[in-house]
């Protein structure tokens, strides 16, 4: 009886997985042909990533052993904590790179044998011929950007941690006239900031209300107490507290005071890649902060946190153009699609860059330096797609 039963619910469950499978196949039908071309993209871009970085790798270790050897990195920081998280690193940084190349790779070499020419004598228009290089590509940005924004970052912070410790050599460790708003209306002042002993000198509190000073801490030292079990744990020396209440003043002085001030020395003393070790909800809470407190140099954090849709975006556009340029049989191969792409993809890359340098030193809004890119190359796209093969 129990044997018929489980048989009965195995039956079941195949059932409504056929249904479901039925149901999504009237939603996205999904051909013979267009799993062939999916899997041919898939296999290329995978591929494609293995190689290229693989070739990173080596010439990475060939750059830098002598700095690792030098400085006494051990074994296992170099390949655990630094080339485990720099391959899955790179390969999302340069993700809209290995599409192109793979979009190019494999539709050149089907317009080579006449594929594609087979598969539009029988109807097929070149928008059908698109469909099922746009169903991987979506694969491909949803991938890219849930690994950027929420596994990739969580690795960032071994690999960044030691590119400042064993590549990097001028690493900031203290910060000067440190000034933000610690709480709605209360300003935190700190003339120098020793990131290697947690200590900052001159320190300063200002409470404010209606424009007006009303209590005000002053310190000679403040050290961040990093044993605490509680976050934003500060240890106050030699302060003293002026406190005034209308035409009244009421001092208060001591040696040592703990205390918690909504502060933390990451705040002010920003490493070089610390935005990529934040994850995006993470990212957005960093950035909601800053701007709270008033602190100003957070423009390479919005740049980022735009950035990681933008690019996963831009997976569409160059797949577009990938296929509208490689489509076309030509005597000479793929050497003049290729040419185009690579020459595409290259100005593509330094489009991107240039733009991201104008939104941190000339003030251009992060979003539109993000987006610019995807913006101009959407114009582009449409262009070569009017021009592919009908």
């Amino acid at each position: 009886m129990i044997n018929i039963l489980h048989k009965r619910n195995n039956k079941q469950h195949r059932n409504r997985w056929q249904t479901f499978c039925d149901r999504l196949k009237d939603y996205i039908p999904v051909s013979r042909l267009d799993r062939y071309i999916i899997w041919k993209f898939l296999g290329t871009y995978f591929f494609s990533i293995i190689l290229i970085i693989s070739i990173a790798v080596v010439f990475d270790i060939n750059e830098n052993i002598d700095k690792f050897l030098s400085r006494n990195a051990t074994m296992r920081e170099i390949l655990v904590d630094y080339y485990l998280n720099f391959i899955p690193y790179y390969s999302n940084l340069f993700s809209q790179l290995f599409v192109f190349i793979s979009v190019i790779f494999f539709t050149t070499k089907l317009a080579e044998n006449s594929e594609i020419i087979a598969m539009m004598s029988t109807g097929f228009s070149f928008r059908r011929l698109i469909r099922p290089y746009m169903i991987a590509a979506t694969f491909i940005a949803i991938f890219t950007f849930l690994l950027g924004s929420y596994v990739i970052p969580n690795g960032n912070v071994k690999r960044v941690q030691f590119e400042n410790r064993y590549k990097r050599k001028n690493i900031p460790t203290y910060a000067t006239n440190v000034q933000l708003e610690v709480d709605s209306g209360v300003i935190a002042y700190i003339g120098r900031y020793e990131n290697t002993i947690k200590t900052g000198y001159e320190f300063r509190l200002d409470k404010i209300v209606d424009k007006k000073i009303v209590s005000t801490m002053q310190a000679s030292t403040i050290q961040y107490d990093t044993l605490a079990e509680e976050p934003q744990h500060w240890i106050v020396m030699n302060y003293q507290i002026r406190n005034l209440q209308g035409m009244r003043e009421i001092i208060t002085s001591g040696l040592r005071l703990d205390t918690l001030i909504h502060m933390e020395p990451q705040d002010f003393l920003i490493t070089k890649g610390q935005q990529e070790t934040l994850t995006t909800p993470q990212l957005k809470t960093y950035i909601e902060r800053q701007k709270q407190r008033g602190f100003a140099n957070i423009q390479e954090f919005e740049v980022e946190y735009w950035k990681r849709g933008a690019s996963a975006f831009a997976t569409f556009i160059l797949t577009i153009i990938g296929v509208s340029i490689s489509a076309r049989k030509r005597k000479n191969g793929m050497g003049i699609a290729l040419g185009i792409g690579l020459g595409l993809i290259l100005t593509y890359i330094m489009f991107q860059t240039i733009s991201a340098t104008f939104a941190i030193n000339a003030n251009m809004h992060p979003a539109l330096a993000a987006w610019l890119p995807n913006i101009v190359y959407i114009f582009i796209a449409w262009y070569f797609y009017k021009k592919a093969p009908r």
